[in-house]
C-alpha cells in the first residue's frame, strides 16, 4: 500500500502544523514497512527544520509550489499522473483539487475559521471554507487531533461521526529527555536571569496575548518583580499595539521572538510554568510539550485544552484576566503545588508520543484503503 501525504506545509512559514506534519511523516516512515509513506510532492522530510523557512531550498520550493498552483487551477487538467500512484492521498489545507483515483483523507486541526473567524484573516477563512467543500466533505476519512475538534467538525459540517477518528499528536523525544544542563544553557543564551513564566505560540489574536499581559500586570508587584514573563513566538497577524507592548519590556516582560526548535526543550524545561490562555485550540502542542518536560501549566477552560491537560494544570476562563492572574499567582506562591503538578504533568505528557500516533495512523490508513 502507498500512502501519499501532502507535505506542502513544509514549504511554508508555519508553526504548529509544520511541527505536526514533519514529525508525523518521519515516524510513520520508520514504522510503515512493508507499506510506503510518500511526502508529496517529492519531499524527504528531515528532523532539522525551521518554522520560518522551507525544507526544500529556494528553487525546490518554487518548483513545488508551481506544481500545486497548476493542480489547483480549474482551467488545466489535474496532476493525477504526477508521482507514483497512491492508494490513499492525505490532503493539506493548500490542496483545492485532490486526486480522484484513490482514497482521500485529511486532518482536522481546529474549526476556528467557523467558530472565531475574527481571529483569522479573511483570506484564510475563505481558504478553509474551500478546503471543507473540496476535501473534508468528500473525504473517505478524517483525523481529528482532539475529541473537541472532532465534535466541532461533526456539528459544523454535518459529518458522519464514523468518518472521523481522534489521533492525538505526539511530542518530540527531546522534550521527554531534556536535562537541567540544557535548561541552563537556554537561559544563558537568552539572558534569562530571573525565574520565568513562559508563553509559547505565534503572536496572533487567538492566542490571547493581550489578556496574558494584562493578567501579568494584575499580579502584586512584590510577586511579579522577582520573576520574568517570557514570550516566545514569531510575529503573526497580531495588532501593532500587541507587538508594541511585547517589545516595550514593560513590567518584566521579555519577548524573544521566534525561538529555533533546537532551543525549545531547554527553554521550556527551565520555566516555572507554561501559561497558555488561548481562546480556542484544536490541541495546543505547547501544553503537551511542557507536560512532557515536567512543567506545570496554566491554560484555558475551553475547547481542547482541558482534554489535553487533565489534572496536570490549572484552568482559567481566557476572557477573565483576573482568573488568569489568580492561577499564575497561585503557582508562583506555592512551590509545593508546582511540584505536585509537575509530577502529574510528566505522567500525562507520556500519553503524547509520536510512535503511538504514527502506529495508530498507519492502522487507520490501512483500514481506509481496505
Amino acid at each position: 500500500m502507498r500512502i501519499a501525504i501532502d507535505a506542502i506545509p513544509l514549504l511554508l512559514r508555519s508553526a504548529g502544523v509544520k511541527t505536526y506534519l514533519l514529525n508525523w511523516l518521519i515516524h510513520m516512515r520508520r514504522l510503515c514497512a512493508p507499506d510506503e509513506v510518500l511526502a508529496w510532492p517529492f519531499l524527504d522530510p528531515r528532523e532539522d527544520f525551521s518554522h520560518e523557512r522551507s525544507v526544500a531550498g529556494r528553487w525546490g520550493t518554487l518548483s513545488r509550489l508551481a506544481l500545486l498552483h497548476w493542480n489547483n487551477c480549474r482551467l488545466v487538467p489535474p496532476l493525477h499522473w504526477l508521482g507514483p500512484r497512491a492508494d490513499v492521498f492525505h490532503a493539506s489545507h493548500q490542496m483545492r483539487r485532490p486526486p480522484k483515483r484513490c482514497k482521500l483523507t485529511a486532518t482536522i486541526y481546529d474549526m476556528t475559521c467557523w467558530l472565531a473567524p475574527e481571529t483569522h484573516s479573511p483570506a484564510n477563512v475563505r481558504a478553509l471554507h474551500r478546503f471543507a467543500e473540496n476535501v473534508m466533505l468528500r473525504a473517505d476519512g478524517l483525523i481529528a487531533i482532539s475529541e473537541s475538534s472532532r465534535q466541532d467538525a461533526i456539528r459544523i459540517l454535518n459529518l458522519k461521526p464514523d468518518r472521523v477518528v481522534v489521533i492525538y499528536p505526539g511530542v518530540a523525544a527531546a522534550y521527554f529527555k531534556v536535562t537541567a544542563e540544557q535548561a541552563a544553557q537556554a537561559a544563558a543564551k537568552y539572558r534569562l536571569r530571573k525565574p520565568y513564566v513562559l508563553f509559547v505560540g505565534t503572536i496572533e489574536p487567538r492566542k490571547n496575548v493581550d489578556a496574558l499581559l494584562d493578567a501579568w500586570m494584575r499580579l502584586p508587584e512584590d510577586l511579579r518583580e522577582p520573576h520574568e514573563l517570557v514570550v516566545a513566538g514569531a510575529e503573526g497577524w497580531a495588532s501593532p499595539r500587541t507587538l508594541a507592548r511585547l517589545k516595550s519590556g514593560e513590567a518584566g516582560v521579555r519577548y524573544l521572538g521566534y525561538v529555533p526548535e533546537l532551543d525549545m526543550p531547554g527553554l521550556t524545561a527551565g520555566a516555572l510554568m507554561l501559561v497558555y490562555p488561548s481562546l480556542y485550540e484544536g490541541f495546543g502542542l505547547p501544553l503537551a510539550q511542557a507536560m512532557a518536560a515536567g512543567v506545570p501549566v496554566v491554560t484555558s477552560n475551553v475547547s481542547s485544552m482541558p482534554e489535553v491537560v487533565g489534572d496536570a494544570g490549572l484552568l482559567a476562563d481566557p476572557r477573565s484576566e483576573q482568573e488568569i492572574a489568580a492561577a499564575i499567582g497561585r503557582l508562583l506562591e506555592s512551590p509545593e503545588l508546582r511540584a505536585t503538578l509537575a509530577a502529574k504533568a510528566r505522567a500525562r505528557g507520556a500519553r503524547f508520543r509520536w510512535e503511538a500516533a504514527a502506529q495508530q495512523s498507519l492502522e487507520w490508513f490501512r483500514a481506509i484503503a481496505g
